[in-house]
């Protein structure tokens, strides 16, 4: 790790990329897509390594960033480079992954049986669908024209990020990258309304 750190920090410029940070800080969404294009390679080839699953480590991805923008401010230049604070990062935020699920696949039966809800749908189970696509569709539509677009495509035509970039004529890198900061922004306007993860709706990572 401290090998790609050096030779990252040194393609990127780590007085570029501290620059950015600071922009993060202010609330700047563009200086953290220039962020995550500069490093996110790094922060996704780490979490495989400590996950070991290409899925899960996207779902990581999603969760070092939304910290990148909620905590940028706590990043201090004299404590080490911009990539060597984001991959301890990466690496907590992957180990959480580890120990989540290994919690869950160790539970007593009688408990992971609590967690289970009944499939037969009621009244208030289609109120509160009905109430979580709207304050979902008013947070997509409130996204950049380029991120709202793949993310409408991905949630509500269900398409994947493959024959999202075969529709719109887009690179697949680009179609991912765009969905990933797409989803970093909806995290942070669905928060308050206590949702689960919205990526596991997107098929998040699929090819």
């Amino acid at each position: 790790m401290e090998e790609a750190t050096t030779l990252l920090d040194s393609l990127s410029g780590p007085q570029e990329l501290i620059s950015l940070i600071q922009q993060v800080v202010i609330g700047n969404h563009s200086a953290l897509a220039d962020f995550y294009d500069a490093t996110s390679q790094a922060v996704y080839s780490l979490a495989v390594r400590i996950v070991g699953d290409r899925a899960i480590a996207e779902d990581v991805v999603v969760e070092v960033y939304a910290q990148v923008w909620a905590q940028a401010k706590t990043y201090e230049p004299r404590r080490g480079t911009p990539l060597a604070w984001l991959l301890a990062i990466t690496r907590s935020r992957a180990l959480d992954f580890l120990r989540s699920r290994r919690r869950f696949a160790t539970e007593e039966p009688i408990e992971a049986a609590d967690q289970l809800q009944s499939l037969a749908p009621n009244p208030e189970d289609n109120t509160v669908a009905v109430e979580r696509y709207r304050v979902v569709r008013g947070a997509v539509d409130s996204l950049g024209a380029e991120q709202r677009e793949v993310i409408e495509l991905a949630y509500f035509s269900d398409l994947s990020h493959s024959e999202i970039a075969a529709r719109l004529g887009y690179p697949l890198g680009t179609v991912k990258t765009r969905i990933r900061l797409g989803m970093l922004r909806l995290r942070e306007l669905l928060t308050p309304f206590a949702f689960p993860p919205l990526e596991t709706s997107l098929h998040y990572g699929a090819s």
